[in-house]
């Protein structure tokens, strides 16, 4: 199981989420709170927004908690929005072009689960993916798969029902396979301007998901960023950062979050069907 973080509000520096806070996303890397996975070393990235559409990337096969690069580019790097991401691999290997962030254009993805038995019917998902992305796929994941094919379906232009199609497409296919419970997800899509995020498993079980409080509540996770945070800040992790893990919200199963200009959205998230291929 991996882990993630997406964040949207007023510049900060990157180290002040990864690093400078209590139980951080790069601590979780070396000692998560999840019994399944506790270390995630199979690599990390980090993707950011700054004064250009394309997003900047940062990913190395390196184990988050021992990269010095990292730490530098995290200590001299303000964004309004980024993604960041270690990883504990279950099938593809260790390789750069296996971690996340993923990027096509201005969009960034990040992925925790899996599509389970995927090597039954990868062929078949990769075939549905449009050839105007098709050459940007340059790893083995299935989170990448996941990625382009919601692009495929339209994530550019309308991504809730993009993510909804590609999990359908993605359920729809695994079940002609004779897999009936294909999908296990949290995901994060971004522009740079929306934040989407959702939470959803074939079965009912994803990995756990959270979203931060409204912005008075923030500076309980790293009290010397407050003032630079703005009235828009929010922050969406799969594991709870800083000191008081009781403030964020868990995410309920089955659901999509939209985050823009500070306001979030949490709505019901059901996979789109009969999706053509």
């Amino acid at each position: 199981m991996c882990r993630w973080m997406a964040y949207s509000g007023g510049k900060i520096y990157l180290e002040d989420l990864l690093f400078a806070s209590k139980a951080n996303l790069i601590d979780q890397s070396l000692s998560s709170r999840s019994a399944e996975t506790p270390t995630n070393g199979d690599g990390f990235g980090v993707g950011w927004y700054g004064n250009r559409e394309r997003p900047g990337l940062f990913r190395s096969i390196r184990p988050a908690w021992n990269d010095f690069n990292l730490r530098d580019l995290a200590a001299n790097i303000e964004s309004h929005l980024f993604l960041a991401h270690v990883r504990a691999t279950s099938l593809a290997t260790v390789q750069e072009t296996n971690c996340h962030p993923f990027r096509y254009g201005n969009w960034l993805f990040v992925h925790n689960g899996e599509i389970f038995e995927i090597e039954k019917f990868r062929r078949e998902l990769l075939m549905a993916i449009d050839t105007k992305y098709f050459a940007n796929i340059l790893g083995t994941t299935d989170s990448e798969v996941m990625f382009h094919l919601a692009l495929t379906f339209g994530l550019e232009h309308d991504a809730p029902l993009a993510l909804a199609r590609m999990a359908g497409f993605v359920e729809e296919v695994g079940r002609t396979c004779g897999v009936d419970e294909s999908l296990w997800m949290t995901v994060a899509a971004t522009d740079g301007q929306s934040l989407y995020a959702v939470r959803y498993a074939s079965d009912g079980n994803a990995p756990t998901l959270f979203h931060s409080p409204d912005v008075e509540e923030v500076y309980r996770i790293n009290p010397a960023i407050t003032g630079r945070l703005g009235s828009a800040a929010r922050a969406i992790v799969s594991e709870p950062i800083g000191a008081y893990p009781e403030i964020w919200t868990e995410v309920p199963q089955s659901s999509l979050l939209t985050v823009r200009g500070g306001d979030l959205d949490v709505q019901p998230f059901k996979p789109a069907r009969k999706v053509a291929a």
